[in-house]
C-alpha cells in the first residue's frame, strides 16, 4: 500500500526503544525450527524468544525516541519504521470514526529488544500487542529477515495488515472482547481461534477504508491497494495459518492444536472485513463449522 508523498505524517506518537542484544536466530535454532516460530510469532500476543534462543522475558521499559526523519508519505515509503509509524495515524483515525471512546494504543518500533509486560520484544518474536502496555510492538527487521532469508514478500500492505491486526487486539482489549471471551485453550472452535480470526477481521475492514483517512490538510495519506498489495496481505495471512505452519514443519494437520486458525479461515475472514466492516467481524457469534 502506498502513501501520497505529500501527505504529512510528521504527528505521530510512535516511539524507537530498544538497543539489547537478543539475536534474531539464535541458541542453534536453524533451519524450519526457526522459520516456524518466526511465523507463528507473526500475530501472537505471546513471547516466544525462549523457544529459539533469544533473550528472557523482562519487565517493560518505558520512554524512547520519536522516529527521525518521518515527516511525509516519501519518507514512509522508502522507510518501514516511518512506514509502520505513519499508518499508526490512519488505523487511529480509521477507529476513532467507529469506536467511541476509542484510545490510541502506543506503537513502539523495537531496535534489537526491549521488556515488555508480556516478554521482550525483537525481531525473534514478531510483531504482538501487549494487553497491559496497551502497546504494539515491531521490530521492523524482522520483515526484512522474512523477505531475505524465508522467501516471503512482506511487502508494504502485507507490513500494514500485521500491524493493523495488532491494533485490531487494542480493540479487542478495549471493548472488553478479550475478558469475555478469555482464553479457553487450543482447537478450531477456541477463544483463540475466534480472537485471531476477527483482528484478522478487522484488519481487512481497515484496508477497505485505508485511503479515506487524511492529514491535517485534507490530503488522504494512502492511495487505495492495488490487486496485487491485496494479494499480498492475502500471501501474508496464508502463512500463518496454523494448517500451514503445522505442515511446513512436516507434522500432521491437528485441528485441535490451532490457535490461530487454519489459511483460508484466515484470508476468509480477511475478506469479510474488506467487504461488510468491523460489523462483519462478529466471530464469536458464528457456530464452529462456520469459522
Amino acid at each position: 500500500m502506498t502513501f501520497n508523498d505529500n501527505a504529512r505524517v510528521g504527528g505521530n506518537s510512535a516511539k524507537r526503544r530498544g538497543g539489547g542484544t537478543v539475536a534474531a536466530v539464535g541458541g542453534g535454532a536453524v533451519g524450519l525450527g526457526a522459520v516456524v516460530v518466526l511465523l507463528f510469532s507473526l500475530f501472537t500476543g505471546t513471547d516466544l524468544t525462549g523457544l529459539i534462543g533469544g533473550g528472557t522475558a523482562a519487565g517493560p521499559e518505558s520512554g524512547g525516541e520519536a522516529i527521525a526523519n518521518c515527516e511525509t508519505g516519501a519518507d514512509a515509503n522508502s522507510d518501514d519504521s516511518c512506514r509502520l509509524a505513519a499508518a499508526s495515524l490512519n488505523i487511529d483515525q480509521f477507529w476513532q470514526e467507529r469506536l467511541d471512546g476509542y484510545r490510541e494504543p502506543q506503537l513502539i518500533i523495537v531496535d534489537q529488544a526491549t521488556g515488555t509486560s508480556c516478554g521482550t520484544a525483537s525481531n525473534a518474536t514478531g510483531p504482538f500487542y501487549c494487553p497491559p502496555d496497551e502497546t504494539v510492538y515491531v521490530d521492523p527487521t524482522f520483515f526484512a529477515i522474512l523477505r531475505e532469508q524465508y522467501d516471503t514478500t512482506a511487502g508494504p500492505l502485507a507490513q500494514l495488515y500485521v500491524l493493523a491486526h495488532e491494533y485490531g487486539h487494542h480493540v479487542q482489549n478495549l471493548t472488553g472482547v478479550m475478558e469475555q471471551h478469555p482464553n479457553n485453550g487450543t482447537g478450531p472452535d477456541s477463544n483463540g481461534v475466534r480472537t485471531e480470526l476477527q483482528a484478522d477481521c478487522f484488519a481487512g475492514a481497515w484496508v477497505a477504508a485505508a485511503g479515506e483517512q487524511v492529514d491535517e490538510n485534507g490530503t488522504p495519506y494512502l492511495e487505495p491497494p492495488t490487486s496485487q498489495q491485496i494479494s499480498d496481505a492475502l500471501a501474508a495471512a496464508a502463512a500463518v495459518g496454523d494448517d500451514h505452519i503445522q505442515a511446513e514443519s512436516g507434522r500432521g494437520i491437528n485441528p485441535e492444536s490451532w490457535t490461530h486458525g487454519s489459511s483460508e479461515q484466515r484470508q476468509r475472514w480477511f475478506d469479510a472485513g474488506r467487504e461488510g466492516g468491523v460489523n462483519a467481524c462478529d466471530t464469536f457469534a458464528v457456530a464452529g463449522q462456520d469459522l
